[in-house]
C-alpha cells in the first residue's frame, strides 16, 4: 500500500530577478507595491497518515542502525545488515530475500500487507507477520524471536464500550503508548533500560534525515526537519501537517521530537479499518456483509443496542426468512468485475453452508452450561459470547486454553502440568516474576516467556499486566475486564489476579485468510483446528480440568460434522483489505 506519490517543483529566480530589478530603478522598489506576508500554512487534514505511514517504513529507528553508526555509518544510508530482516518466516519454508534484507527492523516488518504478494509461500496481509512467533533482532539477551505474533492492524483501534487496550496482554493503554514502546523495545532491538538510548537516536535519526535515501524518494524526498516543520512552502499538500502534529525538530528536545514521531506514526495504524460505508461505517466487502444487504438485514445495531442485543436479532430475522424461503445468496463479488476476490483464492459466496455456520455462530445454550440434549445435538457454538457482530468481537479478555494447551504439550510435561504449576499469588508476586521494564531491566520474564521443555516458562498474559505497579496506565480498564458484569466491583485485588492467569485480548474475525497462523503464539494454522481446539477446550472447562477456564467455554455444543459449516462461515467473513 502506498499513497500516491507527488513530484516537487523546482524553486524559480524571480524573487532573485525583482531585487536586481529594483535595485537598478526598471521597477519600482515601494513598500507599497510588497504583496502582503502569506499566512503560515495551516496544513492538509490526513496528512498526519501520509506521513506516518513513511516513519512506520522507515528502518533507521532500530538499535542495529545505531550500532552501525557507531562503527562509523552514514545516517543517510540505511544499510545495516540486520540478519533478522534476511527472509520472512512463514509456515513453511521462509521467504527470501526479505522486503527489507539488509536493512534494520521497523513497523511494517512485522506488520506486513502487500510486501511478499507474489513470493511462495507468501501472499496478502492484513498488517499482521506470518510467523508463529515475531522474529527478533539478535542481541545480548539471546532472544531470536518474541513472546508471541504480531497481530492484524487493520480494525485494531475501533472504539470500544470500556476504552482502547492494546496488545494481546493490554498492556498499552492507547496507541500512542503502544508505538513508544515498540520503537524503544525489543522488537526494534532495544534491550529494556535503553530507552534513553532509544529516543536520543531517534531524534537524531529525524534532524538528520536530508530526504536522499530511497524510502524519502518514494515520499518526495522531502527532509523529516521539514516535514515536521509544516510551514515550508516546499512540502506537497497530502504532506503537509497540521499545527497538532508539528514541532520545530532543530530547537525540540529529543523526547518532543520522538513524541512527535509517536502521534504520527499512532495517527496512521488508527486509520487502518477495513472497507465501510462513508456515512454510517458500515463493514461492506465480505461475503457476509453482501448477504445482510442484498437481504435487507440490518448491518449493525441500533443506536441503543448491543452487539449482542443486535447478533440475537440478526439469528431470529434470519431464521424468519429462511422459513419463509426467501433468503438470497450471494455468489459474485459485486465490488470486482471478474465477481470473485482478488487475494484470496476461495469463491466469493455465501451460500447454504455458510448460512449453516452463521447459525450456528449465533446460537446460544439455554443456560451454562450447556445441557446433555444440546451436547448431544450440536449446533450450538456460543460464539457471540465473546464475538458479537459487527466487529466480531467484545474487545474484553478470556482464558481459552491456549497457554494450557501449549503447555502441557511439551516435551516432559504432559496433560496436567499447567494445572499443578505452582504461580505466585499477589502477597507473594515479585518484579522479578514479572516482564522486564526500565524500572526492572532484569526482571526474569518467567510468566512472559516462550515455553520450553524442562522450564516453567510460560505466558499469562493479563496476568502479567494487572496490578503490576510498572504499568500503571491500563489498569482500570483491566478491572473492569475482570470484574465482568459487577458493577461496582467489590471483588479484591487479589482474586481478580487470579481470574487474569493466562487470559488474552479477544481478536476480531474479519479477514482471517490474510492473518494465520491463529492465537498469539501462532498455534494453529487452519480455521478446522481452532474450532476443533474449543470443542476440546469446552470439554475440560465443563470437567474443571482447564485453570481457569472462561466461563463462556461451557456453553459451547458442537459435533465434529459442526465444524465445516462454521468455517465455512468464517471464511465468508474474509475480505480483499487494500
Amino acid at each position: 500500500m502506498k499513497h500516491a506519490r507527488t513530484s516537487r517543483q523546482p524553486q524559480t529566480g524571480i524573487a532573485l530577478l525583482l531585487t536586481i530589478m529594483c535595485s537598478i530603478g526598471i521597477v519600482s522598489c515601494s513598500s507599497s507595491n510588497e504583496p502582503a506576508p502569506t499566512p503560515p500554512p495551516t496544513g492538509t487534514a490526513g496528512a498526519e497518515e501520509s506521513v506516518g505511514e513513511r516513519l512506520f517504513l522507515e528502518t533507521r529507528f532500530a538499535q542495529a542502525f545505531k550500532a552501525s553508526l557507531d562503527h562509523g555509518g552514514d545516517i543517510n544510508d540505511p544499510n545495516s545488515g540486520d540478519r533478522a530482516l534476511d527472509m520472512v518466516e512463514t509456515l513453511g519454508s521462509p521467504i527470501g530475500p526479505g522486503p527489507f534484507k539488509g536493512l534494520s527492523m521497523n513497523c511494517r516488518a512485522c506488520h506486513l500487507v502487500d510486501d511478499v504478494l507474489d513470493a511462495p509461500g507468501g501472499g496478502m496481509r492484513t498488517y499482521a507477520d506470518f510467523a508463529r512467533r515475531s522474529p527478533l533482532p539478535a542481541r545480548a539477551d539471546g532472544k531470536t524471536v518474541a513472546v508471541r505474533n504480531s497481530p492484524p492492524l487493520v480494525n485494531s483501534a475501533l472504539d470500544r464500550p470500556d476504552g482502547v487496550l492494546f496488545h494481546f496482554d493490554a498492556e498499552f493503554n492507547s496507541m500512542e503508548e503502544l508505538v513508544a514502546a515498540t520503537f524503544t523495545g525489543r522488537n526494534f532491538g532495544w534491550l529494556p533500560g535503553e530507552r534513553a538510548q532509544a529516543i536520543a537516536h531517534i531524534a537524531r535519526v529525524v534532524r538528520s534525515d536530508d530526504g536522499t535515501g530511497d524510502l524519502a524518494k518514494e515520499f518526495d524526498g522531502t527532509p523529516f526537519q521539514v516535514l515536521f516543520g509544516g510551514t515550508d512552502a516546499s512540502i506537497p499538500e497530502e504532506f503537509r501537517l497540521t499545527a497538532k502534529f508539528r514541532v520545530a525538530v532543530d530547537s525540540a528536545s529529543d523526547q518532543q521530537v520522538f513524541d512527535a514521531v509517536v502521534k504520527v506514526v499512532a495517527a496512521y495504524v488508527n486509520g487502518l479499518l477495513f472497507s465501510q460505508t462513508e456515512d454510517g461505517g458500515v463493514p461492506i466487502r465480505s461475503p457476509f456483509d453482501v448477504f445482510l444487504e442484498v437481504n435487507g438485514f440490518p448491518q449493525a445495531p441500533d443506536s441503543n443496542e448491543s452487539p449482542l442485543g443486535y447478533s440475537r436479532r440478526l439469528l431470529e430475522l434470519v431464521k424468519a426468512r429462511e422459513s419463509a424461503g426467501t433468503l438470497q445468496f450471494v455468489t459474485s463479488n459485486p465490488n470486482r468485475t471478474d465477481g470473485q476476490f482478488q487475494f484470496h483464492t476461495q469463491p466469493f459466496s455465501f451460500g447454504r453452508q455458510e448460512l449453516a455456520g452463521l447459525k450456528m455462530f449465533l446460537t446460544e445454550p439455554a443456560a451454562l452450561p450447556a445441557s446433555p440434549t444440546e451436547l448431544a445435538t450440536g449446533t450450538i457454538g456460543n460464539c457471540i459470547a465473546c464475538h458479537a457482530a459487527p466487529n466480531f468481537t467484545d474487545f474484553k479478555a478470556h482464558n481459552t486454553g491456549t497457554t494450557q494447551k501449549e503447555y502441557d504439550a511439551i516435551s516432559g510435561h504432559g496433560s496436567g502440568a499447567f494445572m499443578n504449576l505452582a504461580i505466585p499469588s499477589l502477597d507473594s508476586r515479585t518484579a522479578d516474576d514479572l516482564p522486564a521494564t526500565e524500572q526492572h531491566p532484569t526482571a526474569s520474564e518467567r510468566f512472559r516467556a516462550v515455553p520450553s521443555s524442562g522450564t516453567t516458562l510460560t505466558d499469562l498474559g493479563l496476568w502479567n499486566v494487572f496490578a503490576n505497579p510498572d504499568m500503571p496506565t491500563p489498569q482500570s480498564k483491566i478491572r473492569t475486564i475482570l470484574c465482568d458484569e459487577e458493577q461496582p466491583c467489590s471483588t479484591s485485588q487479589r482474586e481478580l489476579l487470579d481470574r487474569a492467569l493466562a487470559r488474552f485480548k479477544t481478536p476480531g474475525l474479519r479477514d482471517l485468510g490474510h492473518s494465520a497462523p491463529f492465537m498469539h503464539n501462532g498455534q494453529f494454522d487452519t480455521l478446522d483446528e481452532i474450532l476443533e481446539f474449543y470443542r476440546e477446550m469446552s470439554d475440560l472447562t465443563r470437567k474443571g480440568t482447564l485453570r481457569n477456564g472462561a466461563a463462556q467455554l461451557r456453553g459451547i455444543a458442537l459435533r465434529e460434522h459442526d465444524i465445516a459449516p462454521l468455517a465455512a462461515f468464517l471464511k465468508a467473513l474474509n475480505e480483499d483489505y487494500q
